[in-house]
Order: C-alpha cells, then structure tokens, then sequence
C-alpha cells in the first residue's frame, strides 16, 4: 500500500513579492516554502503510514533546487520522493501541469489500496485545480477539501469542508483526496529524520523518463499545452497612512474632516 504526496515548492508570501518590470513574478529573487496546504496532505499521508505501515511517496514539479524541500519532506517521515523536472515542462498552467503529475503518478504505480493525496490549492495560484484535474486523468474518484479521514478497510470515510456545513463521503481506494488545513497539525522534522533523509531514495523523472505516456505529448505539456496564462502580476499600491484624531472633541473633529470631504 502507497500514499503518494503531491507538494509544490511556492514563494513564501508573508514576505515581500517581487515582480519583475514584465509583471511576472520573479522567482529567484524571493524564498520559497513548502506549499501549506501540502503539508497537511502530507501529514494526512503520514498518519496513515503510522496506523497501517504504507509506503509515503512524495512528488513535486519543478526546478532542480526544489530537491531541497524534497529533502524536508523526507526528513518529516516520507519514505521516498520523485523530482518531475525538465525544460519540456516550464511553462506549464494547471491543466499542462496535471498532465504530467498524472503521468508521474502513473510511472510510480496506484495499486488498490493506494491513496493520491495533494494540498486543497496552491498560496501563488489558489486555483484548486491540479488536485481534481489529477483524478480525472488518471480516472481515480476525488474527495476535495477533506477536514477529517477516516480508513475503514478498502473505503476511507472522509467529512468535506462546504461553505455552509460538512458532509460525509465514503470512497473507495484507489481515490485521490485534497487536503484542507483543518484537517491537522503538521508534524516538524525531527534529528533522526534530518540525519537520515539523504539515505532515502529520490528519483528524478525527465521527459525521457515520462515521454511514454499518453499523457505526455508536445501539445499537453508546457507552454505550449497550456490554454491559460497569467497576462500580469504585480504588487498592489500601499494605501496611504490613516490620521489619527485624539482629544476630548474628536466627534467633532471627525465631522469636520468628513464635511470637508464634502461625504456628509
């Protein structure tokens, strides 16, 4: 049995985003961070390997550096991990993205028993796509925004986050479920962990590697086989600084300023 982990390496928001002069973001020159949501998927992955002793597999997209946060994942308690990385990829939106996640997942295997597990959505995109459009690929039934899992056999019983409520859903595996981050508390690494990820098995698949897939074709993947695209980022104007009205008359005040505005 496998639980295979879809992550992605994002900028780290809580900092300053820098934007380069054609609006794109400029990547190289911010930090970058595990993707939140995927932490939880992950974590989902783990406690599952601590109740039945399955197989973790992490799985990113993405430049060689993003080896690193790889590293991490496998310093938290993954097993083994999978770097899908290639200049044929760049470029990719989320349906050219899934594509050859979907194709990765592929050449890992899903067996019966296994379960895909990816973050709820992305901190630079927050579209919610790849998760679900993964599933469809590889023709898996899909839980999304999962806030509880519960094993039950061949079936997991999952209670799903809606805007008003939850529900409860019973699937069965192979499935893919996204995570939300009401579902737990990640765990850190631990010293053990950390002295012992660089002995765990990692695995780079190129287009070589993946070419043989339906999947995978010149017109699916990257820029090319992505039918959207980002027209410009950019960093919003700061709003001017407030003014503070203090003394005992500052109704008054307040009513002057506004009458000056002409707003009353």
């Amino acid at each position: 049995m496998k639980a295979i982990v879809c992550v992605k390496q994002v900028p780290d928001t809580s900092g300053k985003v820098a934007v380069k002069p054609d609006g794109t973001l400029d990547r190289a020159s911010m930090a970058t961070i595990t993707n939140p949501d995927d932490l939880n998927a992950l974590e989902a992955a783990l406690k599952l390997k601590d109740a039945t002793g399955c197989e973790v597999v992490v799985v990113t997209m993405g430049p060689p550096p993003a080896e690193g946060m790889l590293r991490e994942l496998l310093a938290r308690g993954a097993d083994r991990a999978v770097l899908v990385s290639g200049r044929e990829f760049g470029g990719s939106d989320t349906f050219a993205t899934s594509q050859i996640l979907a194709a990765a997942v592929n050449k890992i295997g899903v067996g019966p028993e296994d379960i895909v597990f990816c973050g709820r959505q992305a901190i630079d995109g927050d579209t919610a796509q790849v998760g679900p459009q993964i599933a469809e690929k590889l023709h898996l039934p899909q839980v999304t925004y999962a806030a509880d899992i519960q094993k039950d056999g061949d079936t997991l019983v999952v209670k799903r986050m809606l805007e008003d409520g939850y529900m409860m859903i019973r699937v069965k595996t192979p499935c893919l479920i996204t995570c939300i981050k009401e579902l737990n508390q990640p765990r850190y690494m631990n010293i053990n962990g950390i002295f012992t990820c660089y002995d765990k098995p990692m695995e780079v698949f190129d287009y070589e590697a993946l070419k043989d897939d339906p999947l995978i074709e010149v017109d699916t993947i990257g820029l090319k086989g992505s039918p959207t695209n980002v027209f410009k980022s950019f960093t919003p104007p700061q709003k001017g600084a407030g003014t503070m009205l203090t003394g005992d008359d500052v109704a008054a005040q307040l009513a002057s300023v506004l009458a000056g505005k002409h707003l009353i």
